[in-house]
């Protein structure tokens, strides 16, 4: 068993989960697979899936009249309800409870205001539904060590954890990591749509751009060479993979796309925050 895991075992509850859309849903499913007894959790949705409502003869307890409050609140609402719907979670949380956000946007002042708590901001992303997410993680002041390495370990049921102190910087990993899987996703569209311009059958184009992303991310993930490197070594001198570079690293090029495109999320991100 896993430092993580042993930390989610040892939690003591309840623990509330607000919103068990995707990425709550998943960061639950995580949990349960790492420890958790199901009966020190409670989810709040009025919303609730299936897969979530097959959770409850298991010990998990669905929408039930407010408890006590929490020992752990996880806030996966969507940002733009939050403000609406999050009053309610006041009720969840005392002085001593460590809240967790999952929210894109929504600043640690304002689940301060709002919610109250020690509050750690967390910005996670969609491959956490197989556990290989990447999350970035920023305690408020106050925080203890015990409520962090909790936090920690709620965080690795779903991929890596980073941590950093300067909350300013959040916005930036919402453009980078957060949104960063549409750009990948993108990518394999674009370069199934480019096969087919080129004459490969529809079918053939497309499994051939998702294999070919998906093998490189994974190649990506377990070398030890920088990308750049990993890109040079499939790169002959003046073969076709520079030819095709020669046109994605030119003026006006992916380099530059991806830098405005980076900036444009980042402004967004905080004007959500305002």
């Amino acid at each position: 068993m896993t430092q993580s895991s042993n930390s989610l075992a040892a939690l003591t509850g309840p623990l509330v989960l607000a919103g068990a859309g995707k990425m709550g849903g998943a960061m639950l499913t995580g949990w349960l697979a790492q420890g958790l007894d199901p009966k020190k959790v409670i989810v709040v949705d009025p919303f609730l899936s299936g897969d979530i409502r097959t959770l409850e003869p298991k010990g998990v307890r669905l929408n039930p009249p407010l408890p006590e409050p929490a020992s752990t609140l996880v806030v996966a609402l969507k940002p733009q309800t939050f403000h609406e719907a999050g009053t309610a979670l006041k009720d969840y949380a005392s002085s001593q409870t460590l809240v967790v956000s999952i929210m894109a946007g929504v600043t640690v002042a304002s689940l301060q205001d709002v919610v109250g708590g020690a509050v750690v901001r967390a910005m996670p992303n969609t491959p956490a539904a197989i556990s290989r997410g990447i999350t970035v993680a920023v305690p408020a002041n106050g925080v203890t060590a015990d409520q962090r390495a909790t936090a920690d370990a709620l965080l690795r049921a779903i991929g890596g954890v980073e941590w950093v102190d300067d909350e300013a910087l959040m916005d930036a990993v919402t453009a980078v990591s957060g949104s960063g899987p549409a750009y990948v996703f993108l990518l394999a569209e674009e370069m199934a749509k480019a096969g087919v311009a080129a004459g490969l059958p529809q079918h053939l184009a497309t499994r051939l751009a998702r294999e070919t992303v998906s093998g490189s991310g994974e190649l990506l993930r377990q070398s030890d060479l920088d990308s750049a490197v990993l890109r040079q070594n499939v790169t002959s001198p003046n073969g076709t993979t520079a030819a095709a570079l020669g046109v994605l690293m030119g003026e006006r090029g992916f380099s530059e796309l991806l830098t405005k495109a980076i900036a444009a999320a980042t402004a967004r991100s905080k004007e959500l925050a305002k």
